[in-house]
């Protein structure tokens, strides 16, 4: 038996555990989720009903992605993203992303629901988290050192995500080596590897092996 994954090929929580799982060449079987009709298999496992879900074979369940992306790591790390020395920053940030950015990129990306500020005035508050990887981009290749991370792959789709609101300001903004950083990602096989398009799944559907 193998790993169930759930998820939604979109979603920056389940594209960071579907790096994990692909970079570690860890085969599970991948369930796309309609997130207007969500299977209820998957909502049987977890309360929250939110993707990606790892069904374990052992009965185990993970419904947060980073804990996936833990457990990946642990199973195989063939590039040495888990670097022990860098736990508490790595921890430090991702939570800051997770936090105070995720709660700005999503004031920006839809400001129309929330009138209090401008879409502007909620870019601004997003930059002070693009400074600081933007500094500590200054120092190493990757966000904490000199090779790929699991701090890389954690933030990676949000800054996907923020980038692509506006495209063309974020191009030009003075974010240089944050800006190449995001398109080594967007231009590499991994990321390619895990953004092929799969219709919804249904009970019923025949097995779909990922990656």
């Amino acid at each position: 038996m193998l790993p169930i994954l759930y998820s939604f090929r979109r979603c920056p929580y389940a594209m960071r555990a579907r790096m994990t799982l692909c970079g570690g060449s860890i085969t599970v079987e991948l369930r796309e989720v309609s997130l207007r009709s969500k299977p209820q298999a998957m909502v049987a496992l977890s309360a929250k009903a939110t993707v990606p879900v790892l069904h374990l074979p052992d009965q185990t369940v993970l419904d947060e992605s980073l804990d996936i992306m833990r457990w990946a790591l642990t199973q195989s790390d063939p590039d040495g993203w888990h670097d022990p020395a860098l736990n508490e920053q790595s921890a430090l940030l991702i939570a800051e992303n997770d936090g105070s950015f995720k709660r700005h990129l999503d004031h920006y990306k839809y400001w129309e629901r929330f009138p209090a500020e401008s879409q502007q005035d909620y870019r601004v508050a997003a930059e002070a988290f693009l400074y600081k990887l933007e500094m500590l981009l200054q120092d190493s290749e990757y966000l904490l050192s000199n090779r790929i991370g699991i701090t890389d792959i954690a933030i990676f789709p949000f800054i996907r995500q923020f980038a692509f609101v506006d495209k063309d300001w974020f191009d030009q903004a003075p974010y240089p080596r944050l800006q190449d950083w995001l398109q080594s990602f967007l231009d590499s096989a991994l990321f390619a590897d895990i953004m092929g398009k799969q219709p919804a799944w249904k009970e019923g559907d025949r097995t779909l092996l990922f990656p």
